[in-house]
């Protein structure tokens, strides 16, 4: 019983926000960040970014939104495409690996780490999550995600 009312009341609370008939892979929701650039979706073959749909790679900002990102797929990532956040002045940088959680190579970080950013690689969807709440706290936090 107790479970069925969860299950009702968590229905409930989250918005039932679709694209093009489907529903999102992941549902997020957050209050406390106005003005700034949230994810609200994060599907298997798109972004939802502002209530925008987004089928590229792209990197965000609470301030800053760049779509498309180069880089189509987690091995396309280069270093030069990593460099784009140094002008951004974020303190953190989330790389969101495409499904699943992959590690770059780390040539490919030492313009961030030199720069004292501190990078963390993991899954799109956890990227997406984890930034939305840094945003929250106010944090400088950019997001770099790749779908693929």
């Amino acid at each position: 019983m107790f479970c069925k009312r969860l299950s009702q009341s968590t229905s409930a609370i989250f918005s039932r926000y679709s694209t093009q008939g489907r529903q999102p892979h992941v549902k997020l929701h957050l209050a406390g960040a106005e003005g700034a650039h949230l994810f609200n979706a994060c599907e298997i073959d798109q972004l939802v970014i502002d209530r925008v749909p987004h089928a590229c790679s792209v990197i965000v900002t609470r301030t800053d939104l760049i779509s498309p990102w180069r880089p189509e797929q987690f091995d396309a990532i280069t270093a030069d495409d990593l460099t784009l956040v140094l002008p951004l002045g974020c303190e953190i940088l989330l790389l969101g690996t495409g499904q699943r959680q992959r590690f770059p190579a780390p040539a490919l970080l030492r313009a961030l780490i030199e720069a004292g950013i501190g990078v963390e690689a993991m899954s799109t969807p956890a990227a997406c999550r984890t930034y939305n709440i840094l945003v929250a706290e106010d944090r400088k936090v950019a997001a770099a995600v790749v779908l693929r």
